[in-house]
């Protein structure tokens, strides 16, 4: 007599049905505490010494400026707003106000139109790129003392370059010095030539990150080099551009090393002809040793600087359209469907699955 036993099956009933989702163990919980948290352990070197050598100057700062600071006592007593309101009374803050902004338009419009032409001219199919590409940078790696002492003496009243070469051409001498929006053109000419070449290989690099096929398709489409430039290469180049209008704008109106420099006294000239807001503030603190007043004034250019940067911020927006953007979707777009996948696998992890489901996926 034989008996047939029938091999038990791997589909017990303990198994058939859905089997609970496993307890998370310590060591996972670990890995994704690694995963969630080491970017903020790697990153937070440069942010703390940030704080101590940013932040708190800052706010050091701050609360000198409501304060008669007293240099020998190194303290002082609280005064309120009135370190501002002897800035702003002053006519010389007003004017340095208008040096400043006279500059920083001689010198970010122009040198933001070269950047611009020169990167397209160095995007293109030339020879010893290499050569030319690291040519724009020498100026940038010279010292800001060097280049502003070459250019004050080319721009000098009686023995300059420049004028010597307006009179041999038969035109009339400027006065660099003695008149302001001479000197202005003068210093701009020295930032524009230290900073061109800087935003050139930024630019530069922004072209280069532009597709290639949308040129092909163009070319295809009978489109020349001019329109390729105002259809799909300016376009592209939004945010770089305002990268560097912003920082250009921040620069701009911090300008110091050129004025300081323009003549050997360094007071801004003897009608204030190129004295800068900053330089006025190192008049100030560093000459006068009212740290106090100093400390309002650059909180005063600060919010300048801030409002502009803003407004810069619009206009760029407004005026550089998105047509060469990659992905047409707009930021708050992208993070609602990046918080609605998040949502869809954190729902997924917690369903148990099925029997089937998991003899599927075993397959």
């Amino acid at each position: 007599m034989t008996s047939t036993l029938e091999r038990p099956t791997g589909d017990a009933a303990p198994e058939a049905r859905a089997r609970e989702p496993r307890r998370v163990g310590f060591s996972k919980r670990r890995s994704a505490w690694d995963l969630k948290l080491s970017p903020y352990l790697y990153i937070s070197p440069f942010f703390i010494l940030f704080a101590i050598t940013g932040l708190f100057p800052i706010a050091y700062t701050a609360v000198i400026s409501f304060m008669d600071w007293d240099l020998v006592r190194n303290s002082g007593h609280f005064i309120g707003f009135d370190q501002y309101a002897w800035v702003l009374s002053q006519p010389k803050f007003w004017i340095a106000l208008r040096n400043t902004f006279s500059i920083f338009l001689l010198s970010s419009v122009p040198q933001l139109i070269l950047a611009i032409f020169i990167a397209a001219m160095l995007d293109q199919n030339i020879r010893a790129k290499t050569f030319w590409r690291m040519s724009v940078l020498i100026p940038y790696v010279m010292a800001p003392v060097a280049v502003a002492l070459i250019f004050s003496n080319m721009f000098g009243d009686q023995y300059g370059v420049v004028n010597t070469t307006l009179q041999s051409l038969g035109l009339p001498a400027v006065s660099w010095h003695s008149d302001a929006f001479a000197s202005h053109i003068a210093i701009a000419t020295m930032v524009n030539f230290r900073w061109t070449g800087y935003n050139t290989l930024i630019l530069l690099a922004a072209m280069q990150a532009v597709p290639r096929e949308y040129y092909e398709a163009a070319t295809v489409d009978g489109a020349g080099k001019l329109r390729q430039f105002f259809s799909i290469t300016l376009p592209s180049l939004k945010p770089t551009l305002i990268f560097v209008i912003i920082t250009s704008t921040i620069g701009g109106l911090q300008i110091f090393d050129e004025p300081r420099m323009y003549d050997q006294y360094g007071t801004g000239g003897a009608d204030n002809q190129w004295l800068t807001v900053t330089l006025w503030l190192y008049n100030v603190g560093w000459g006068e040793w009212n740290f106090g007043r100093a400390a309002a004034l650059a909180w005063i250019l600060f919010l300048i600087i801030l409002a502009i940067g803003v407004i810069n911020l619009f206009i760029t927006r407004s005026v550089v359209r998105d047509e060469g953007r990659r992905d047409a979707r707009s930021r708050r777009e992208m993070r609602a469907q990046a918080r609605a996948a998040k949502r869809d696998l954190e729902r997924d992890a917690t369903t148990p699955r099925t029997r089937a489901a998991r003899e599927e996926a075993g397959r």
